[in-house]
Order: C-alpha cells, then structure tokens, then sequence
C-alpha cells in the first residue's frame, strides 16, 4: 500500500508539473511579467485541486499547503524561463504527461471526494473539475474561451475517468482494478482525440 501511495504521488506531481508548464509556456507567449507567469502557473497547476478541497471542506486545500507543489510550480517557471525551445521541442511529451496528469487528476480527484462525500453525482462531478479546473482558469485569465467549450475531448474524458472510479470507490467493482481502469481509459481517450483530432459535435450558427 505505502508503494501504491507513492507511484501515485509521483503521477500526482509528474501531471501537475505538466500542467505547470503549460501555464507558464501561456504566461511568456502573452509576455507576462515574472509574478504574473508565476500566477498563472500556480494557478493552472493547481487550481483544479484547489476548487475540489473547498467545495468538500477539505481546508487548507493540499494544493496551498504542500511544499512539493510549490516546488513544481517554481521548477516549471525556471524550466520556462531559460529553456524554451528545448520544451517547445518535447511537446510531444508534454502533452503526453498532460493526458496522464488528467486522469489522474479525475480518477483522484472524484476518490477524494467520494471519501468525505459518499456522494455518487458530486464525486463525478469534482473529479471532473480536478482534472479540468486550472486549465479553465488559465484560459480565462489570458482572455481565451476554455478548452473544455471548444468541441474538445477533454472534460467528457475526465468525466468518463471519475465515472469508472467511482464505480469502485462506491463497492460496484472491485477498487484495486478501478483507479488503474480510469486514468488508462481516460488518458487514452484524450490522447486518441489528439492523435485523430477528434471532438465533440457543435450546434451550427444558422445566422437567426
């Protein structure tokens, strides 16, 4: 169990720093000062947990108290900062890590919630919102519509992901099976999408 706990942390902060370096690459691209990619960062790093520990009154959210999360977000702004085209060039990876750090994220953030809740709906729900929330965040701040409202398979993913841990957590299906079931699925699901550019229908404009 102690091993389990800490290849799950690691995933944890392998998907945060992911998620780090994608709002500190947004940071430099709209020419941000040094505090304000800091800012953003933090906040799409880890604002997903962050809005998931309030709503379930887990306070102060782990995501504000905890030192290695600070270190991540700090690594990613100096990663950023000195090594750009070297980063740019691994997008590749980081986008891969990203797909893995969201169904961690989902998969963990909808047990976490489950745990103080025993509450089917709203454990979807906040594993959902872990894993999406900091990136919603990041697109508003930099003034950009959020990802997840762009026809892409991002949050449906997560959804699917927290859904199948749930279905653990909640004695359905056997739970040393479910976590793994989740985040698999739904990183696979997110990378497929990359891969074949694959989204979500939208209504059409009819010009009325």
């Amino acid at each position: 169990m102690f091993g389990m706990l800490n290849i799950f942390h690691t995933i944890d902060l392998i998907g945060t720093f992911a998620f780090a370096l994608s709002g500190a690459t947004a940071g430099v691209r709209e020419d941000f000062d040094i505090f304000g990619v800091f800012v953003l960062t933090a906040v799409t790093a880890i604002g997903g947990g962050v809005m998931r520990d309030i709503c379930i009154g887990t306070l102060p959210p782990a995501g504000l108290v905890s030192l290695s999360y600070l270190l991540v977000i700090v690594v990613a702004v100096i990663c950023v900062a000195f090594f750009q085209r070297l980063i740019l060039s691994f997008e590749r990876a980081t986008l891969f890590f990203d797909a893995l750090g969201l169904g961690f994220f989902a998969a963990f953030g909808a047990n976490k919630t489950w745990q103080h809740t025993q509450n089917v709906e709203l454990s979807i729900l906040l594993g959902c919102v872990s894993a999406v929330g900091g990136g919603c965040l990041r697109d508003l701040m930099i003034g950009k519509p959020p990802t997840i409202f762009s026809q892409d398979i991002y949050a449906s993913a997560a959804l699917i992901g927290a859904a199948i841990e749930i279905s653990g957590s909640s004695g359905y299906v056997p739970h040393i099976y479910s976590t793994w079931v989740a985040i698999i699925i739904c990183t696979l699901l997110r990378l497929v999408a990359l891969k074949y550019k694959i989204g979500l229908p939208s209504i059409k404009h009819n010009g009325l």
